[in-house]
């Protein structure tokens, strides 16, 4: 199945939705829209797309009303989900969904690709859990890209379990892009939060399941 989902934000209006597929958006305050699951997704051999775009000066917070389940297909492990992300000089987006999932023999590979506007806000959340209680799990890759006025801010790549696991026992993970932000390097037991170049940083926080304090936005 192949889902498309398309959010603009502007300043004084609501935001504008189109969706299509295995996802539904729900405005859930003046600045606020929740993803909202309208089938089972995603399935191996589901693609997901999700474009946002904030324009200058304006706001937007996107969550979700449950985790994200990805299973295996019947004939194909792999589904993919991909964000596009556009923001404008002036503007904020938080991006803070629950945590997705990845069952016994799904494969999940999820892309972020973020172009800021110099003046703009971000902040990316990202929870992910190896296995259901009792599974060993499926295997789950995520790419980053960000931009900030054309020039390169990051480039992050993770892979937990299968062939392309480097993480020891690691099936959980916690990550938050922020930019900007001035807090300084930070380094405790499986957490650490780097500065970046470019301005802003980036956490993560590795764990065998996800803390009950990374199960809410």
């Amino acid at each position: 199945m192949k889902t498309f989902v398309a959010l603009s934000a502007f300043v004084g209006r609501r935001p504008v939705i189109r969706a299509d597929g295995g996802i539904a958006v729900r405005q859930t305050g003046p600045n606020t829209v929740h993803l909202v699951s309208a089938a089972a997704t995603p399935l191996g051999g589901d693609v997901i797309e999700i474009g946002i775009d904030v324009a200058d000066g304006a706001e937007l917070a996107v969550h979700s009303v449950a985790a994200m389940l990805a299973l295996p297909g019947r004939d194909e492990p792999r589904s993919s989900s991909t964000w596009n992300i556009r923001l404008g000089e002036g503007s904020r987006l938080l991006l803070d969904p629950l945590p997705t999932v990845i069952a016994d023999g799904a494969e999940h590979n999820s892309t972020v690709n973020a172009e800021l506007a110099a003046t703009a806000s971000l902040r990316i959340t990202e929870r992910i859990q190896v296995g259901r209680s009792g599974e060993a799990g499926g295997s789950w890759s995520g790419r980053m890209t960000v931009d900030v006025a054309g020039e390169p801010l990051l480039r992050h790549q993770v892979c937990l379990g299968g062939a392309g696991d480097r993480l020891s026992d690691a099936r959980a993970l916690t990550s938050e892009l922020c930019f900007p932000d001035e807090r300084p390097v930070e380094v405790a037991g499986d957490f650490v939060r780097m500065a970046l170049a470019g301005g802003g940083t980036l956490s993560c926080s590795l764990a065998k399941t996800l803390k009950p304090e990374n199960l809410k936005p």
